[in-house]
C-alpha cells in the first residue's frame, strides 16, 4: 500500500488519491507493468506530471509521465479528443529530435485520461535560478534571448505554437543546455475537444496569466504570442519580478518595465516591440528579432566587447550572480576587440579609473 508524502496541501492529497499515478507513487507496483512512479514533479490546470523510472530498459532511466485530464463528458467528444491527442503527440515526437526539446518516448490513452512519457531533463528552471541567484545582467539575458529565439524559430518553422513560454518552462540542464518544456499544443487540442460538447462561451485558455498576450485570452494564439511571452520572460530575468508586479500604461496597456531596470538602447527597443499588446505592432516572426539583434550598432557591440574584461578578484562574484550559459563562437568584431584588448594589455599600466559592474554594458 502506498502513502502520499506528509505535509501536502488538500489539493495535492486529492491528486494522490484520485489519480492512478498518485496512488502508485511510492509503491513497488509498476504503472502499465513498466514504470515505477517516484514522485510528483508538478501540476497545472490540465494535468499532473510525475517522475518515474522505466524498469523495462537497461539502466532503468528516469522519465517524466504527464497525465492530461480533459473535461470530456460525451463519447463523441472523447473520440475527437483521442484523435487530436494522437495527432499532436506525433508533432511533439518530431520536435523532440531537437537537443533542446525533451524527447517524446511514448504516448497512450487509458479510458478518458491521456498520457505523455517524455525524457526527464535534470536541471533547474530559470525561475528557480533567478530566485537563488538574483537578477541577471543584460549580457546574460541577451545570450539567453538569442538561444531561445533560435529554438523558437525551429518550433515555429514546423507550424507549432508553444503557448506557455515562461521561466518555469525553461530548464538549464546539468550539461548547460537551455531546454524548453511543457508544450501547450496537445492541451489546446484537448480543451477544444472538451468544449465542443458544451454550450456557450468558454473562459478556458492554454497559457499563463501575465505571460500570455491579449489575443491568447481570446483563444486566438499566433506565433507572435510566443514572442510576447519570451519578452516577459526576459523581463523576469532582468528584474526578478513577475509580470503582474509591473504597472501598465492605462492608455496602451504596455508594461512599464523601464522603471525597474536599465538596459542598452538596442535591447530596450527590442523588448518594447516584443511586449506590444497590439498584435499588429508586435514582432511577427523570430527572424525580425534576430535581424534587429544582428544589426545593432557596430560601435556599441565593439565597445561592449572591449569593456568586458573579467578580473581575478571579481570572477567568483561573476560566477555567483550569472547563469552559466555556453558561449557562442566569437564574431569578427569580437575577435577584433579581443585583439585590440590584448595589445592594450601589453602597454604600461595607466592610472586606475572607475569601472562599472563587469557585466553591465550599454549595448
Amino acid at each position: 500500500m502506498s502513502f502520499p508524502p506528509a505535509n501536502l496541501s488538500q489539493f495535492h492529497n486529492d491528486i494522490f488519491a484520485k489519480t492512478e499515478l498518485g496512488q502508485l507513487c511510492g509503491s513497488e507496483e509498476l504503472f502499465r507493468d513498466r514504470y515505477l512512479i517516484l514522485r510528483m514533479l508538478g501540476r497545472g490546470g490540465f494535468g499532473v506530471t510525475f517522475l518515474a523510472r522505466d524498469m523495462s530498459l537497461p539502466g532503468q532511466p528516469f522519465c517524466a509521465i504527464k497525465q492530461l485530464c480533459p473535461r470530456v463528458s460525451e463519447q463523441k467528444a472523447l473520440e475527437t479528443a483521442r484523435h487530436r491527442f494522437h495527432r499532436e503527440a506525433k508533432i511533439l515526437a518530431a520536435l523532440g529530435t531537437h537537443s533542446r526539446i525533451p524527447m517524446l518516448l511514448d504516448y497512450f490513452v487509458l479510458g478518458d485520461e491521456f498520457y505523455l512519457v517524455q525524457e526527464y531533463i535534470k536541471g533547474a528552471t530559470l525561475a528557480r535560478l533567478v530566485r537563488r541567484q538574483g537578477c541577471q545582467p543584460e549580457m546574460t539575458v541577451k545570450r539567453i534571448l538569442r538561444e531561445m529565439l533560435d529554438l523558437l524559430k525551429y518550433v515555429h518553422d514546423r507550424g507549432v505554437i508553444h503557448r506557455d513560454i515562461k521561466p518555469q518552462n525553461i530548464i538549464l540542464s546539468q550539461d548547460r543546455r537551455l531546454v524548453l518544456i511543457d508544450f501547450g499544443a496537445v492541451k489546446h487540442q484537448l480543451v477544444q475537444a472538451s468544449e465542443s460538447s458544451t454550450r456557450g462561451v468558454t473562459t478556458h485558455f492554454v497559457g499563463t496569466v501575465g505571460f500570455a498576450p491579449p489575443e491568447q485570452f481570446s483563444l486566438r494564439p499566433v506565433f507572435a504570442s510566443d514572442i510576447y511571452a519570451l519578452g516577459v520572460t526576459s523581463l523576469y530575468l532582468l528584474t526578478g519580478k513577475a509580470p503582474l508586479d509591473f504597472k501598465t500604461n492605462p492608455r496602451t496597456g504596455k508594461l512599464q518595465w523601464q522603471e525597474r531596470t536599465e538596459v542598452g538602447k538596442t535591447l530596450a527597443a527590442i523588448l518594447d516591440k516584443m511586449l506590444e499588446p497590439s498584435l499588429e505592432r508586435r514582432y511577427q516572426s523570430v527572424d525580425e528579432i534576430l535581424d534587429d539583434l544582428n544589426t545593432a550598432s557596430p560601435q556599441d557591440n565593439l565597445s561592449q566587447c572591449m569593456n568586458f574584461k573579467p578580473s581575478s578578484s571579481s570572477e567568483p562574484q561573476r560566477r555567483k550572480n550569472n547563469l552559466s550559459i555556453p558561449q557562442r563562437p566569437l564574431t569578427e568584431k569580437e575577435r577584433l576587440a579581443r585583439s585590440i584588448r590584448d595589445r592594450k594589455s601589453r602597454r604600461p599600466p595607466s592610472p586606475p579609473k572607475h569601472r562599472d559592474s563587469l557585466l553591465h554594458s550599454s549595448g
